[in-house]
């Protein structure tokens, strides 16, 4: 590495310690190198002014010149605000800020001709702009295309705003000694059109137009996401080349028999083609580590079954771990129907066995006749001894540590193959990245004759005629869901909001017509599952509850989901509730009920609902809302360490950098090519530095 990138900030001409030390603080930058790749978020054109008058008709930022003419402080506490009145020659506008009240107050002038920028706000019928940029009315200033950088409250009191932080870094590019080293083939470069790396550094900075920009963000926003896969891909390539698994290539009378005559339905296209892919891992002697993705009531569980009785033709045993107790029993009760013409034994263990039964399991177990064992964490104890354990199945892996799963491996001699299994659909291009060094498999197409849940979005003011339909449901002999947003169980509102929907349920469908089950996170396990079970077996019509019915209820007969307070969910969340209906014969129903005023994102994750079944499409527009961070969990998506690319708008360069990368590991798989030394050099950093954060089983 050039060792001028490596110079500790604080000798940046401009810096000095204690800027030093607040960069570094609050936006992480240690270096010199730090400084340059702490890209701009955006550009505006400064040599044009928009007027008060106006506003109304412009859209996005708008910058103004005028005045300050006063100044008042509002509100207590959290509410607290400061506002102060702009003034151009055709009208008053308020500028509003809701944080650092008292440093912004001593920093404005009344009466001085300012330069104003910020994005217009419409509220209660007035335009505002919240925290604006503020600067002197400088016309030297205004050198039309300029870049923005994200600053903070610190930063911004040490002089230190978008507009300190790009003086800096037009310092830094001028003391600049020699080129850039170019990570990036000559021959990459040409295929994809992309500048040199000291050039896209300088554009990125300093671009004269829109379109340098553009250059710039490409040929950075390439490179980030191609060492991302590249890093992906080998250490996938390391993984299998040192993976040993259980050779299983006997496809025998178990499989075939269970496949050609006790099938309940044929299987779609896409159960054959995931069971396929399945099949090719577990004959080739490696390891298989797969993600199996797929949507609610996709025939996830039928796949894993078939995939447990390949392993049993082969002299292997099979196990699912299920996140709850009922989703073991209801696994449990699904597959010993479905195993008894095959005389494939299956036991459950959950910590709700008796001592006495969990002996016998035990010795059953050790030596080989239970075939298939379902359960909970209580799989994972070291009393739990298989004869010949070959394939586990993970049921929403999400629910179990790494630790946890990781027991599971030793329970034979050499890991067992694992299958994972989700029901959350994840984008295509964070499933690339996130699980880009396991197999991942999708079941994107569902059982012929399920017929699509209908889903309306409802106001307060219908909440009778939702009321009406429930009955006139119950009275069909049908099941209701009726969820509360109980994000957190410490929250006494919610919980309050949730009693409160009980007793109105309770009043409006009073007993003995109608009896209700209530389900939450502060009961009591045993309670839990007892409600819940009542649920399950038809004796309760109604069940009130908090999320904690959003995985592992399978109720046939409920056909009604009404979701209160739905604007407070996010869409992934809303799409896994809605799964609990649909699950017979019926037509269901969801019904998403929420206030009267909906924000922008809420009105358009009810509108997706309401448009669409399809939960990839839905968990696409989730994470165009919520961006990757939130949807995989900060801290997942903190180790990607992304300075510029953004996996939730730039989907199609992540296919193009990966595609990029699997051409130069076929061309050059050791990338021991002298073209590819800098990619090896860089590389093998990466690999040394990150955590193998993918490998998730």
């Amino acid at each position: 590495m050039n060792n001028f990138l490596i110079t500790p900030i604080e000798f940046l001409k401009g810096v000095g310690p204690q800027r030093a030390d607040l960069l570094k603080a609050e936006i992480g930058v240690y270096t010199f190198q730090g400084l340059l790749e702490y890209y701009p978020f955006r550009y505006v054109d400064r040599s044009e002014f928009q007027q008060v008058s106006n506003l109304a008709e412009h859209e996005g930022f708008a910058q103004l010149k005028g005045r300050i003419i006063g100044v008042m402080e509002t509100g207590v506490g959290r509410s607290k605000r400061l506002t102060a009145k702009f003034q151009d020659d055709t009208g008053i506008i308020d500028l509003v800020w809701f944080k650092g009240a008292r440093w912004i107050k001593s920093s404005l002038e009344a009466n001085k001709d300012l330069m104003i920028y910020g994005r217009p706000k419409l509220f209660n019928g007035k335009w505002n702009i919240p925290h604006p940029e503020i600067s002197d009315l400088n016309m030297n200033d205004l050198g039309g295309f300029q870049a923005v950088y994200s600053s903070t409250e610190k930063l911004t009191s040490r002089g230190l705003n978008s507009k300190g932080i790009s003086k800096l870094v037009k310092v830094l590019l001028s003391d600049l000694n020699q080129p850039l080293e170019d990570l990036l083939s000559e021959k990459i470069r040409k295929e994809h059109r992309l500048i040199n790396r000291t050039k896209a550094v300088e554009l990125i900075h300093l671009p004269v137009n829109e379109q340098e920009a553009q250059q710039a963000r490409f040929r950075l926003k390439f490179e980030e996401l191609f060492f991302l896969q590249m890093e992906l891909l080998v250490r996938k390539k390391i993984t299998l080349n040192k993976s040993i698994g259980y050779v299983m290539s006997e496809v025998g009378d178990k499989f075939n028999s269970f496949y050609n005559d006790h099938l309940p339905f044929d299987l779609t296209g896409a159960q054959k083609r995931v069971l396929k892919e399945i099949r090719n891992d577990m004959r080739t002697g490696h390891h298989m580590n797969r993600l199996l993705q797929g949507d609610v009531g996709s025939g996830k569980t039928l796949v894993a079954l078939l995939s447990m009785l390949l392993g049993i033709d082969n002299g292997f045993q099979g196990a699912i771990m299920a996140p709850t107790e009922i989703l073991a029993i209801q696994h449990f009760e699904s597959i010993s129907q479905y195993m008894k013409p095959l005389n494939v034994e299956v036991a459950l263990l959950t910590g709700s066995t008796k001592k006495k039964n969990r002996t016998v399991l035990h010795e059953k177990l050790l030596n080989g006749e239970i075939g298939i064992l379902i359960g909970t964490h209580a799989l994972l104890e070291d009393p739990v001894v298989f004869k010949n354990l070959g394939i586990v199945i993970i049921d929403e892996q999400h629910r179990f540590g790494v630790k946890q799963r990781a027991r599971m491996w030793k329970k034979n001699k050499l890991p067992p193959h694992i299958l994972i299994m989700t029901a959350t659909p994840i984008p295509r291009t964070l499933a690339m990245t996130f699980y880009g060094d396991l197999d991942v498999s999708v079941i994107d197409e569902l059982p012929p004759g399920r017929k699509p849940i209908t889903t309306t979005h409802r106001l307060e003011a219908s909440r009778l005629r939702v009321f009406g339909f429930i009955k006139e449901e119950v009275a069909k002999g049908r099941q209701v869901y009726i969820v509360y947003p109980l994000i957190n169980e410490s929250e006494t509102l919610d919980f309050n909001n949730l009693m409160d929907g009980f007793e109105a349920i309770t009043r409006s469908f009073p007993l003995p017509d109608y009896n209700v089950s209530i389900v939450h996170g502060k009961m009591k396990p045993a309670d839990k599952e007892f409600e819940m079970n009542r649920f399950v077996k038809g004796e309760t019509q109604i069940m009130v509850a908090t999320t904690v019915i959003e995985v592992g209820v399978n109720v046939p007969n409920a056909s009604v989901m009404i979701i209160e307070s739905a604007e407070r969910f996010g869409l992934s969340q809303l799409h896994q509730l809605r799964g609990r209906v649909g699950r017979g014969a019926e037509k269901s129903y969801c019904i998403l009920m929420t206030g009267n005023k909906l924000g922008k994102e809420s009105m358009k994750r009810m509108e997706t609902m309401v448009r669409t079944n399809d939960g990839f499409e839905i968990a696409e527009v989730d994470l165009q809302i919520r961006g990757a961070g939130d949807l995989m969990g900060t801290q997942q998506s903190g180790e990607l360490d992304l300075k510029i690319a953004n996996l939730a708008s730039d989907g199609q360069l992540v296919v193009l950098a990966r595609d990029a990368a699997k051409k130069i590991l076929m061309d050059d798989p050791s990338i021991e090519k002298v073209e590819n030394s800098a990619i090896r050099t860089k590389l093998s950093a990466m690999l040394r530095s990150r955590p193998n954060w993918g490998n998730i089983s």
